[in-house]
């Protein structure tokens, strides 16, 4: 696909954007978003930025029931002279496609996708807060799309990219933060996912973070295990 490949629908209603003091990690999001459907047989097609909203799928997509997905996480930074910036953003798609890889989803014109960011990114940019200590996160994922119960990779993807104007994601803000050692609770084993930026990775490590916070502990560092083969 090319650039202007990429049809765009204009948001109608703008909404209204968070005050600085407003500003809380993910919870407010811009005008649009990017989405590109993958068709086994046709390929990745349809790239579009349409005005952010609801997406409609079917309750037996695999996502639901398998948890074929996969994500990044980036951000788009103002400097002091206004302008818009973002930090190696290919080296996140690379990673994408990465977990892709591992979660048996196709690999994504890596090129394309931070062609479609930045036009996204343009899009939107008066989203970009102008605060200390701010930034526009930005999400770019995929899920299997499939209305299908049966175990095996999904025949259809859509790729969405959607962003979120966000302060610190510690209420410690750019201070040290209190870490605990996780060993019971992990999420990565040799041969395992925990490299993948998967979700089911992120959900596993649910039950160590509320068990860390209620310690007096900030985050949790959950440590991975080595399989020690028994002797004969």
């Amino acid at each position: 696909m090319k650039h202007d490949e990429i049809q765009t629908v204009i948001s109608t209603e703008r909404k209204e954007k968070p005050t600085d003091e407003q500003i809380e990690f993910g919870k407010h999001y811009t005008d649009h978003m990017f989405i590109m459907d993958y068709t086994e047989g046709q390929g990745w097609h349809s790239a579009r930025i349409v005005p952010y909203g609801p997406l409609e799928m079917d309750p037996a997509a695999k996502v639901f029931h398998y948890g074929q997905t996969v994500f990044e996480g980036l951000k788009a930074y103002r400097s002091k002279d206004d302008k818009v910036l973002l930090f190696r953003p290919d080296q996140n798609f690379k990673r994408l496609n990465e977990s892709n890889a591992r979660i048996c989803i196709p690999q994504i014109d890596e090129a394309f996708a931070l062609s479609a960011l930045k036009q996204l990114v343009t899009l939107d940019q008066d989203w970009v807060p102008k605060a200390e200590g701010t930034s526009l996160y930005i999400r770019p994922f995929v899920i299997a799309t499939e209305p299908s119960l049966g175990l095996a990779r999904s025949t259809s993807y859509q790729f969405i990219i959607i962003m979120s104007p966000v302060g610190s994601y510690y209420k410690e803000g750019i201070n040290p933060v209190k870490i605990f050692v996780e060993e019971q609770y992990i999420r990565a084993v040799p041969g395992g996912t925990g490299e993948a930026k998967t979700g089911g990775n992120y959900a596993s490590s649910l039950l160590a973070q509320e068990l860390a916070e209620k310690s007096g502990y900030t985050q949790v560092l959950i440590m991975a295990t080595t399989i020690v083969p028994l002797k004969p």
